[in-house]
């Protein structure tokens, strides 16, 4: 068995994890981070994209909505490719919460959140589609942030800076002795064979699965597994981050991000973060519930849902997922006697820097390594790795730079040939198991109003051409992307999607036979689907 070595090993490829990896390494701290799946697989690529002034968390907790607005300030300043700074609207319809309404302002600057009441015609002079009904407006400085260029953006400067990344790397077990981790033993899920790594210090920053992974060391975390589901509209409907002027709750807050909107969220407590589905009944809920905002979201065209789970640490006297702190939570695992292990979890997209950061503080203290943090004031430098995430990218290269013999592979998103192939090259080779499931997450393929459904032909196609994949694997891997977007379509299947979904069938049914490739993966697989 492969046996690597590093001063930090970091468990866990979301925002938190590989901001930590970038931490660590502007600190001159060696460190790998091995990811289970790839970039964002968890909470940090199920979210709303929204970058929090605060506001939202004035009446529930102070600490949180202040850390957020600091926060929000410092990604702003530094990591401007990431960020859309569209600002926000808090807004009242009638049968809302008027003592709720009238304490917003005094709430908000007791927590330094800067906001200010707004006319209601200028309010819907300012976003047209909300209702004729409102009672109350109030701007904020909320924003959409790009999650995965964000969280690629940051692992590619720890790369530069001497960090290592392993995908598809399965934690399979610790190795304990005399209170210390000395080796974590893992699966690599592409080739079947196990490999070892030696740390000092071992960091487990894998979100929603924290508990499970501590429990490996024996060591506990209880852990409130809270799901989201979100809708993903067809147009933008808005130019600024809308929220419900009230207490935390559903189907509340409309963020957009690029060209489209996403609306949500829901709060639905699970026994396994693994078990995360959108649900074609929070759909129809999120919809009723938030038209009562912008009427038009009754009428608009959904092209995908999705979930995230949120891990919320349990204290006493929490009671349902809605009342727990989503304060982030750092845990020194000497108090379960294992002295050289970290967990950092829970906290919010906003404040993954500052998560990363009170976690590097700790780590260096038990390596003994004098080295301050430097993300507070550093920018993130954008990277080749991340820039393909961004909405109209692919339109504004193929016009400015595109090759006479270049052709687009995605026409919802203008992906072109030459881009799939320069994001392969940036993957470093470790493709996983499915190479079209990882083009799609590091760009916009799969992500427009076909949901996969030609540009899943072409992509596959052109892996062929180029000799990536070869015999029945790429069919393998279209069958798997195809199922990971029907996955978000189901819940949305009326109209014009439905429509859609009929053809999709019948082109990759019909035509491939696919259907013969989802009888053969029940049996491989035992149908988990």
């Amino acid at each position: 068995m492969e046996i690597m070595e590093t001063r930090v090993l970091i468990l866990g490829g979301g925002a938190t994890g590989t901001g930590l990896a970038r931490d660590l390494a502007l600190r001159g701290v060696d460190c790998l981070l091995a990811e289970r799946r790839d970039i964002n697989a968890g909470a940090s690529g199920g979210n709303h994209g929204l970058l929090h002034s605060g506001a939202r968390y004035v009446a529930s907790d102070a600490a949180a909505a202040i850390e957020c607005r600091e926060e929000g300030e410092l990604l702003k300043r530094l990591a401007p490719q990431c960020i859309e700074d569209t600002g926000g609207l808090f807004v009242a319809v009638e049968g809302d919460d008027e003592n709720y309404i009238a304490n917003f302002e005094s709430m908000c600057a007791a927590s330094t959140v800067p906001t200010r009441p707004l006319d209601l015609a200028e309010a819907r002079h300012l976003e047209p589609t909300l209702s004729g009904r409102l009672i109350a407006a109030y701007a904020t400085e909320d924003a959409s942030v790009d999650p995965f260029m964000l969280s690629l953006d940051n692992l590619a400067q720890a790369v530069d800076r001497g960090a290592r990344y392993l995908r598809n790397a399965k934690l399979v077990e610790f190795e304990v002795d005399g209170g210390r981790i000395r080796r974590s033993v893992f699966l690599n899920q592409t080739t079947g064979e196990r490999f070892a790594v030696e740390a000092e210090i071992v960091v487990n920053a894998t979100g929603a699965w924290a508990g499970m992974v501590a429990a490996l060391a024996g060591a506990h975390i209880d852990i409130l597994y809270s799901s989201g589901s979100l809708l993903v509209t067809q147009d933008r409907l808005t130019t600024r981050v809308v929220n419900r002027l009230r207490k935390a709750a559903d189907s509340d807050i409309l963020v957009p991000g690029g060209t489209v909107s996403v609306l949500g969220t829901t709060s639905v407590t699970i026994d396994s973060p693994d078990l995360c589905r959108p649900t074609v009944a929070e759909a129809d809920a999120i919809i009723d519930d938030a038209r009562a905002m912008i009427p038009v979201l009754e009428t608009t065209r959904y092209i995908r849902a999705y979930a995230g789970v949120r891990p919320l640490v349990m204290v006493a006297g929490a009671g349902d997922a809605r009342s727990v702190s989503r304060n982030f939570s750092l845990i020194d695992h000497e108090r379960d006697h294992v002295d050289n292990f970290v967990t950092i979890t829970g906290g919010k997209l906003t404040t993954y820097r500052l998560m990363a950061e009170r976690t590097g503080d700790l780590v260096c203290a038990k390596l003994g390594v004098d080295a301050p943090c430097a993300t507070r004031t550093v920018p993130l430098p954008a990277s080749t790795k991340g820039e393909w995430t961004e909405p109209g990218l692919g339109p504004r290269r193929w016009i400015g730079e595109r090759d006479g013999d270049d052709i687009i592979l995605c026409e919802c998103e203008m992906v072109s040939r030459k881009a799939v192939n320069q994001i392969i090259d940036g993957m470093d080779g470790q493709y996983g198991s499915s190479l079209l499931n990882s083009i799609g997450l590091r760009s916009r393929v799969g992500k427009g109003p076909c949901q996969g459904g030609f540009c899943g032909l072409r992509v596959t196609g052109h892996l062929y051409d180029e000799g990536y994949v070869s015999e029945r694997r790429g069919v393998h891997e279209m069958h798997a992307f195809t199922r990971r977007r029907w996955r978000g379509l189901r819940p949305v299947l009326w109209g014009l999607p439905l429509v859609q979904a009929d053809l999709q069938e019948a082109l990759y049914c019909g035509a491939l036979d696919l259907d013969l490739e989802l009888e053969a993966d029940v049996r491989d697989d035992g149908g988990d689907l």
